[in-house]
């Protein structure tokens, strides 16, 4: 080899391992790891991918951008951005996360400064309407300077409308029942668009008949709303056939309270009444995200 040095290949042992070892059948799988369970974190279950909304009794509940819900046991099957992990209960003395209100906005962890209200408005038909927005949205409604009017009925409208003279920085956003095709308040409605007020007013509503069937039925135990017919009064026929008292005012009052006990949050709401009011919100500050 004239003296030249040589190159030492290193040696490869292909059978070094036992390939029939215990767990071979394993070895290719991508291994499971715990995560404890947090608050809107997005995971998937089986066909179902979903945000926690909470847990309880070994149970991780799930809820779809549909609304739809699914519970789960604590423990693997789980994917969490594409990996397999196992759900655990949360961990003691975990720090907190980020706190939420009611209507799913992150709260500041600094202390929000108090805001002089907003020459825009927006108006709620119904003491039942402005109650359940305060319930929800009423800290977010303050941390934006929103006051809400109440609409004692749609009739009054035009004549507000009016007095009020909207105008660029100066919106008004309507919230009213039932607002589809055809009825008395798409027809009134019209009549404020027509009046040139299409770019400063935005009336908008649900398909519901009452602010009561925006409530998730399976909060008050329940798979659906009764179908109370279009003779009886609306919310005395509902408690009638819920077996709640109804004979008066003083009744519906005290039912309504029942109900609404059982809302804590956005998610207790049909998602269409959510939308309705996020779009009236964004609606009636958009002359002054500047400010915010």
């Amino acid at each position: 080899m004239g003296g030249a040095a040589l190159i030492a290949s290193p040696i490869v042992d292909r059978y070094a391992r036992d390939v029939l070892a215990p767990g071979w059948q394993k070895s290719h799988l991508k291994k499971t790891r715990d995560v404890p369970v947090e608050l809107d974190v997005v995971v998937e279950f089986g066909d179902f991918c979903g945000a926690v909304v909470g847990w309880e009794n070994g149970l991780v509940l799930l809820e779809d951008r549909r609304g739809k819900r699914r519970a789960a046991p604590f423990g693997p099957g789980f994917l969490l951005e594409g990996q397999p992990v196992a759900l655990r209960p949360p961990l003691r003395g975990t720090p907190a996360g980020p706190a939420y209100t009611a209507s799913g906005s992150r709260v500041s962890a600094e202390p929000a400064k108090a805001r002089v209200a907003l020459p825009s408005r927006i108006y709620v038909e119904g003491r039942h309407d402005a109650e359940l927005i305060e319930k929800v949205w009423g800290e977010d409604l303050r941390h934006v300077g929103v006051v809400v009017e109440f609409l004692g009925g749609i009739d009054d409208l035009p004549a507000i409308v009016a007095d009020f003279r909207p105008e660029p920085g100066r919106r008004l956003g309507v919230l009213v029942d039932h607002l589809v095709p055809g009825s008395k308040e798409s027809r009134i409605a019209e009549e404020v668009y027509r009046a040139g007020y299409r770019d400063t007013v935005l009336v908008a509503g649900h398909r519901f008949i009452d602010i009561w069937q925006a409530v998730r039925p399976d909060r008050i135990g329940r798979k659906a709303w009764p179908d109370v017919p279009r003779d009886i009064d609306f919310k005395k026929g509902t408690l009638a056939a819920l077996g709640l008292p109804h004979a008066d005012q003083a009744d519906v009052a005290r039912g309504w309270q029942t109900i609404l006990a059982r809302v804590t949050s956005w998610r207790d709401l049909e998602p269409q009444l959510n939308t309705v009011v996020e779009t009236l919100i964004d609606f009636v500050t958009q002359d002054h995200l500047d400010d915010a």
